[in-house]
């Protein structure tokens, strides 16, 4: 396979933020406008029809005026905002939007999202355990190897006949979590499958996709290459001797903001719940499949699907599994007080992976498992509420009465999010309801709704869906209303101070880049606890570039999976 879409070098990617003033009025995409798409601007502080002038960035010459569109007024906190539309500008290039004497640039290009997309994906470089990041991949972002995971304890949660407590195991590899340095089966998980389902839409873009990691010059897709230094961490997580997989990798208290290497507590697998063994099946069996013949990872495929058949079985065996950690805590020690990913639900769990195991083997005994868990509703996928991604996954299968009933879910829910548009504060299906807004909204409100989208387009050739989509990713990219993108490293204003261990120890005055925030929170559970202060309480404004704001700030490996394929997906429709 050639790959020659783009090489990216993360000792070339530097943060090209320039923090505008807090008068600043023109909201935009600040990474860039495919030429035919529908280009969109709001005007802050506008309550009336006002001339935007867009002017040649080179020559300083006029080219055109913004078209208006309305004025629309924030439900929650009455702002007025003026929404101008520019997509007559579609010549390659870079222009400046003018309004009431301020200034903002904006750039239409053919590749319009290649360079984030690529960012995004090699941040998952850039949150490898385990290794040691070498200059020529990571650039400034280089560091010795941490948390080798060679001798890992068995927690006395987790305790089995073939690994009792204190059973010391190999469990290397892997992303660390979020800005944290731990490891977790049902937001990894999550994360693989989100990207494989876009990987599965775009094969040939991402096949084509090159990246600047250690495995770039093999046969096999670099994000497919990346995807695979978590999945060959999975697979460790499994308990031989049953099949059931441990639900995390941690320590029992969350690490100081420190570096790796300079970590010391001892690390655990926790107890074997019934989420992360569902999850875990689910995501080999997706594997399995797509690495089906792949000659770089030759025995991959067939291990995957022999751990996906076991640990679904565990499952079934153990439906109240779920994990509880305060329920341990009083049973075990040590405490664990890190992440806990606690679901007490394991239905959407099941459906995935019986779906996934379905399109895997053929037996339907997983078909049936399927039917009888089938959503009834669309709800967009995250990692407590993983039913969708068996709706995607049935896009795999042409003619499976099943593949209807989810066609159906998908669209249903994209008319209904195309309903939003005449009247948004920013012209997006999302952000237009306070409920739209929290712990990591900005990936699974706007991101996965994108996705879900782009969906719905391929199944009807609607372009409307396609627009929406786009709309959503321009919101997260600078069209919003704190004027932020909110990808480290991107636009002309983008986080500075993620909550993120490795980007607050390192010593570099920029982040690690292709991060994607959570995003405006208004719970602001962080407020009391750090002293975060937040110069809003609305709730799309309730953002704070700081780092103690994990309520905000925080970065996290399911969120830029979110980013990643709606990113990728959309690049590869216009590329």
């Amino acid at each position: 396979m050639k790959k020659i879409l783009l090489t990216v070098s993360l000792g070339l990617i530097t943060t090209i933020s320039v923090h505008a003033q807090g008068d600043d009025i023109i909201r935009v995409n600040q990474v860039g406008f495919y030429p035919q798409q529908e280009k969109v601007a709001v005007i802050e502080q506008t309550s009336k029809k006002t001339k935007v002038v867009i002017t040649n960035a080179e020559t300083g010459k006029k080219v055109g005026t913004a078209q208006f569109v309305r004025i629309s007024e924030s439900p929650w906190s009455k702002k007025k905002r003026m929404v101008v539309d520019f997509s007559s500008i579609t010549t390659p290039g870079r222009y400046v939007l003018e309004c009431k004497g301020h200034k903002m640039p904006f750039e239409v290009k053919e590749h319009a999202l290649t360079s984030i997309t690529a960012g995004a994906i090699n941040s998952f470089y850039l949150n490898r355990s385990g290794i040691a990041l070498v200059e020529d991949y990571a650039g400034q972002w280089a560091r010795p190897a941490g948390h080798l995971d060679t001798e890992v304890m068995v927690h006395p949660s987790a305790a089995s006949p073939g690994r009792p407590a204190g059973t010391i195991i190999s469990s290397p590899f892997g992303w660390y979590d979020a800005g944290d340095y731990n490891k977790y089966i049902v937001n990894s998980a999550y994360s693989v499958g989100l990207m494989l389902c876009s990987y599965e839409q775009n094969k040939t873009y991402f096949d084509q996709l090159s990246l600047d990691i250690p495995e770039q010059n093999n046969e096999t897709a670099d994000l497919l290459d990346e995807l695979m230094y978590n999945l060959k961490w999975m697979l460790t997580m499994q308990d031989p001797y049953d099949g059931g997989v441990y639900h995390k990798l941690t320590t029992p208290a969350f690490e100081g903001m420190v570096m790796p290497s300079d970590c010391h507590q001892q690390r655990y697998v926790v107890q074997k719940s019934v989420t992360a063994s569902y999850d875990f099946a689910a995501v080999m069996a997706q594997a399995a499949r797509i690495f089906r013949g792949n000659k770089d990872y030759p025995d991959f495929a067939p291990a995957a699907a022999r751990a996906a058949l076991a640990a679904y079985h565990w499952a079934e065996q153990h439906p109240r599994a779920f994990y509880s950690q305060w329920k341990l805590n009083e049973q075990y020690d040590p405490d664990v007080s890190t992440g806990e990913y606690g679901d007490g639900n394991a239905t959407d769990e099941r459906y995935w992976a019986a779906t996934e195991l379905f399109l895997l083997t053929d037996d339907p005994v997983f078909h049936q498992a399927a039917e009888q868990t089938q959503p009834q509703q669309f709800s967009v996928p995250s990692w407590g509420n993983i039913a969708s991604l068996g709706v995607f996954d049935w896009m795999q299968c042409a003619t499976d009465p099943l593949t209807e009933k989810c066609r159906e879910l998908i669209i249903n829910f994209s008319n209904e999010s195309l309903a939003t548009l005449p009247t948004s504060g920013f012209n997006t299906p999302s952000g237009n309801d306070p409920r739209n807004f929290g712990w990591g909204c900005l990936a699974e409100t706007f991101c996965v709704q994108g996705m879900t989208l782009l969906y719905a387009y391929k199944l009807t050739g609607d372009k409307r869906y396609l627009a929406a989509a786009q709309h959503n990713v321009d919101y997260v990219l600078g069209r919003n209303a704190t004027g932020y993108c909110y990808v480290t490293g991107f636009g002309q204003k983008s986080p500075m101070h993620p909550h993120h261990r490795l980007s607050t120890a390192d010593g570099i005055d920029v982040p690690c880049p292709g991060m994607l925030v959570g995003g405006p929170n208004p719970g602001q559970q962080d407020r009391h606890e750090t002293g975060v202060v937040y110069a809003s309480s609305e709730p799309d404004e309730s953002y704070c570039d700081t780092m103690p704001s994990y309520a905000s700030n925080e970065i996290a490996i399911n969120w830029n999976a979110a980013l990643v394929g709606v990113l990728g997906w959309l690049d590869a429709i216009e590329k």
